[in-house]
């Protein structure tokens, strides 16, 4: 397992706060991306993922556009979505934009297809929330189909026909690794298993070990269906600090924000300091030292046979510079302390 666990990053590219404390412009935010990633490369990181949201308290509109400049700074990280949203979006040009990042960064691409964890894309490119499960199935069916880049012949009722359709442009060798972002549900995991994609279970709050289930019915459903082995991987919070309790001082503030800020839209109670420190101790917050963060990781890893372990860097306001400094310590300490854990 040593050898094959990739160890990631992934931001939703929360907006964050400059220096004199007032929340930055996006683009200033999408251009210090760049950087968090180009820096992610130089450390060793596998993957780096860049999330779509349509609010006003992230960036990251369009992921393939951060990702192909992304590509242009970078050498050997992987280059992939976190999530995109395909039930409000058109399967083609995502198939399109995704070879066609693929293309620029020499087969690094990746995509992770989701339904989001907000609704905002359904009224504004107007989509029918009523329709929220029948547009992401009829669109995953048809995205599949795109991914055998075979001339494509389909139905459905969210979209006209296509008939003996190419579409261009190709990969280049292989084809687009494409995994499911599951939230918790086993009907997201029985799909992901009948197109044989791999999954990656977003954690993000709560004993992780309540995913295992899902983690083994995939496993299961797919022995059953006669489909080789996947990778499943596994997304979760986190931030890295050269101390237990300097990493969790510094985090919290700007967590307890985007947490509360979120949370009050869903009806969940304001977060309190006890909660924070739960959810590090016994939860899904991998906070913490280089040794604490890569024993928690390490723990997670073997506990669901993972093949990756992708951590959200960002938290709401937290600071360019203070993500960096997490990244370089994610890099250059934890993941080398997570492969020896692991040997």
């Amino acid at each position: 397992m040593s050898k094959t666990v990739e160890l990631g990053l992934d931001t939703f590219g929360d907006i964050t706060d400059g220096p004199d404390g007032k929340p930055l412009h996006a683009a200033q935010v999408i251009r210090n991306l760049v950087e968090e990633a180009a820096l992610a490369d130089d450390v060793g990181v596998d993957f780096i993922g860049v999330g779509e949201h349509h609010r006003a308290d992230f960036a990251v509109a369009s992921p393939e556009m951060v990702l192909a400049a992304i590509a242009s700074r970078t050498t050997c990280i992987k280059l992939g979505s976190a999530v995109t949203v395909l039930s409000s979006d058109d399967p083609i040009r995502v198939f399109q934009r995704f070879s066609t990042l693929n293309a620029i960064s020499n087969g690094r691409a990746e995509v992770i297809l989701g339904r989001g964890s907000f609704i905002e894309s359904f009224p504004l490119f107007g989509f029918d929330l009523n329709k929220y499960e029948e547009l992401f199935n009829e669109k995953l069916d048809l995205f599949a189909a795109l991914l055998t880049q075979e001339s494509v012949t389909w139905s459905g009722t969210t979209r006209p026909p296509l008939k003996n359709q190419s579409v261009y442009p190709k990969i280049e060798s292989g084809r687009l690794a494409t995994w499911i972002g599951v939230g918790g549900t086993p009907q997201s995991v029985m799909r992901a298993a009948h197109y044989g994609m791999p999954i990656m279970l977003a954690i993000i709050g709560g004993d992780p070990r309540r995913f295992l289930p899902f983690a083994d019915l995939y496993r299961r459903s797919l022995k059953e269906m006669g489909k080789p082995e996947l990778p499943v991987g596994v997304h979760s919070h986190g931030f890295v600090g050269e101390t237990d309790a300097l990493a969790a001082e510094t985090l919290f503030a700007d967590y307890k924000r985007m947490r509360d800020k979120i949370g009050a839209e869903r009806g969940w109670s304001p977060m309190t300091r006890t909660d924070f420190e739960r959810e590090i101790e016994h939860g899904s917050l991998y906070v913490g030292s280089p040794e604490t963060v890569a024993r928690k990781i390490a723990t997670t890893v073997r506990a669901f046979g993972a093949a990756r372990f992708d951590m959200k860097y960002s938290a709401g306001p937290l600071s360019h510079d203070k993500m960096m400094h997490s990244i370089e310590l994610y890099g250059s300490k934890v993941i080398p302390l997570v492969r020896d854990m692991l040997a």
